[in-house]
């Protein structure tokens, strides 16, 4: 199965719904100067290595595939799909490249993005996280759904997305290489976290050695809200649905309880509350 048809709707098939006129849709030379990058961009850590090595490529081979812009205002262009490539070419010192013109709007481009980093498959965690995030809310679907169309497992998507709890330094670790995900995933939910990040930095513990650090705080943890497993696989399964972690409480007679739905930022929530009122 390629990474199109895992998405349901690839990169190909979303481009293709745009303006069929011939003159967008040819290969035309822009000049590299008017073409800025998409500020919703999910990837936000290009290595310069990488960045060299295709480099070096255009440069030996030529820029075999076109870069994907959409005309905005002042004359200039701006990239949906292509990003690396047009760093690449810059430092080439090359003045003008290929790009097929596509009229989409912010939505398709997002969408776009989002679709077409997925499919390279080599984001950093905190980079897939938020690019799932952001089709989850483009789609208006559950991480369950979200799962089947990238050929992932439930379980797989949502301890992604439980990785944008962790505070923003500890992302910014996990982007830069300081941390693997088996690290962050180790810190979620253990107080505080940024220092003891900052200790597994400074003394290059491996996750298992962090795993058993935290781990005494995690089972004094769970023995104080020790659940029935029916509870815990309730709390998945509303989780998975709505996209956003949850917690049910029962009071000591267990007739009655709470429902927590946690949050990790105003977006989410001003989702959460548009849901809530339909």
């Amino acid at each position: 199965m390629n990474n199109e048809n895992k998405l349901g709707m690839g990169l190909g098939a979303l481009l293709s719904k745009s303006n069929n006129n011939e003159n967008i849709n040819s290969v035309q030379k822009i000049n590299i100067s008017q073409i800025i990058p998409n500020p919703s961009q999910p990837r936000k850590n290009f290595k310069d290595e990488e960045l060299k090595e295709l480099s070096s490529s255009i440069k030996n081979q030529g820029l075999i595939q076109p870069i994907i812009v959409k005309p905005t205002a002042n004359n200039q262009f701006q990239i949906i799909a292509g990003e690396r490539r047009w760093r690449a070419c810059q430092l080439n010192g090359m003045h003008e490249v290929d790009c097929v013109i596509k009229d989409l709007d912010d939505t398709n481009v997002l969408e776009a993005a989002l679709i077409e980093n997925i499919q390279r498959e080599d984001l950093n965690v905190i980079e897939e996280a938020n690019a799932y995030k952001g089709l989850i809310k483009i789609k208006s679907i559950s991480n369950d759904n979200l799962a089947k169309l990238i050929g992932k497992s439930s379980s797989y998507v949502s301890n992604i997305l439980r990785l944008l709890d962790l505070d923003k330094k500890i992302q910014e670790m996990v982007v830069n290489g300081d941390l693997s995900m088996g690290h962050a995933r180790a810190l979620i939910g253990v107080p505080d976290a940024i220092n003891k990040a900052k200790e597994i930095v400074e003394k290059k513990l491996s996750v298992r050695q962090v795993e058993k650090i935290t781990s005494e705080f995690k089972k004094n943890k769970s023995k104080k809200i020790l659940k029935d497993a029916n509870i815990i696989d309730l709390e998945n399964e509303l989780s998975d649905k709505i996209g956003l972690k949850t917690s049910i409480q029962f009071n000591e007679n267990g007739s009655s309880g709470s429902l927590t739905l946690y949050y990790s930022d105003l977006n989410q929530l001003d989702d959460l509350m548009k849901r809530l009122k339909k």
